[in-house]
């Protein structure tokens, strides 16, 4: 690929040290200060002027359906063309300390020493973790990453969170991606009657879509996968059969996989013989069975949401990654071009054209 590596020095910061020379506002001195109402008036008007054309950070976000390969984009832009950038995990499980196999955390050496922030950072005995909680601590991650003039790229699935971060007004009461509560995305006019396109940043969306029958095959496997790098043991020494239904209703307890294996090792606990083999086995590849269902049901939930969104005026950059998932699916060495090709590249000429447009 002869894309080449984005210099940062197009990035401006947003909020300028209180000494730049840049603000607006008149100061007056003692000597010079008048009581005049019309002197008054100018420096107020002035002052409403300045805060309303601030400009808003930049910052791009990573969008799609669980498994569809946005981590993988994020460190690709980061380390190759991208240097100065920093991602902020948005993946409502992920930002929770321990089950990294079963929340399918990027492990450490995949992050190719790309800053990654929100990454199991939360202690899951603290309780929930909630949009708002997420839209405080992310606001600040970003203030701070823009202020060491970086980049701030926000990657994850959980639409809620991503929604929460985004928006200029927030009601933490409302969920408006609750189809019993608000009105279903069937058209632009009924999606933006809860879903807002005020976004107190400006934002470059990448949406990395597959098809749902690709990307339900792809999840499959990726459950095989999981289960063969340890997720049941993980899951088992995770196991508290003291556990009430009200605390397997919060924090990283609501994890895919934690709720079927949790009914598996309640019948046949952890290190114990009970029960036949034949029907050990039925139970457990019930529980594997129930795991990969609830998988496809999420990202099919999460890929609604995206959509909602969009019919709200997100703008939203969809890039198709299903030719370079049906390759890796079936063992196809040219997934790697592939993925380049039709996922990096664009994503990197959007990202290119976003970072040194003026707002």
């Amino acid at each position: 690929m002869k894309l080449s590596v984005f210099s940062p020095n197009p990035i401006k910061l947003n909020h300028p040290p209180p000494s730049s020379a840049s603000s607006s506002l008149t100061l007056f001195t003692p000597s010079s200060y008048s009581s005049s109402s019309s002197q008054r008036t100018k420096l107020r008007f002035t002052r409403m002027d300045a805060a309303f054309h601030r400009r808003k950070d930049k910052v791009v976000v990573i969008m799609g359906a669980t498994g569809s390969g946005k981590s993988r984009l994020s460190v690709d832009l980061a380390t190759l063309f991208f240097p100065f950038s920093e991602i902020l995990n948005s993946d409502k499980m992920q930002v929770y300390s321990g089950l990294d196999i079963t929340t399918n955390k990027i492990p450490l050496h995949q992050r190719r020493g790309v800053p990654h922030h929100l990454l199991g950072d939360v202690d899951p005995s603290s309780g929930e973790f909630t949009p708002s909680d997420f839209r405080r601590r992310a606001a600040e991650l970003i203030s701070d990453i823009t202020n060491r003039r970086k980049l701030p790229v926000v990657v994850g699935g959980s639409n809620s969170f991503i929604h929460a971060l985004l928006v200029e007004r927030f009601d933490p009461e409302l969920n408006v991606f609750n189809t019993e509560s608000s009105p279903l995305p069937s058209s632009p006019l009924t999606s933006s009657l809860v879903i807002s396109s005020d976004l107190r940043y400006n934002c470059c969306f990448l949406w990395v879509d597959v098809s749902f029958q690709v990307l339900s095959d792809y999840l499959m496997k990726r459950v095989d996968d999981m289960l063969d790098s340890g997720m049941v043991e993980e899951l088992a020494e995770f196991f508290n059969p003291a556990a009430t239904e009200e605390m397997n209703r919060t924090g990283l307890r609501k994890a895919i996989g934690v709720p079927e294996l949790d009914r598996f090792f309640k019948e046949y606990p952890p290190g114990s013989i009970k029960g036949e083999d034949r029907v050990r086995t039925g139970a457990y590849k019930e529980a594997v069975r129930a795991i990969k269902e609830n998988t496809c049901k999420l990202a099919k939930r999460q890929i609604g949401k995206i959509l909602r969104l969009k019919r709200a005026g997100w703008d939203l950059q969809r890039i198709d990654a299903t030719d370079a998932f049906r390759a890796a699916l079936t063992s196809d060495d040219r997934w790697s071009d592939i993925w380049e090709r039709q996922v990096l590249e664009p994503s990197v000429k959007i990202v290119n054209r976003f970072l040194m447009e003026e707002e």
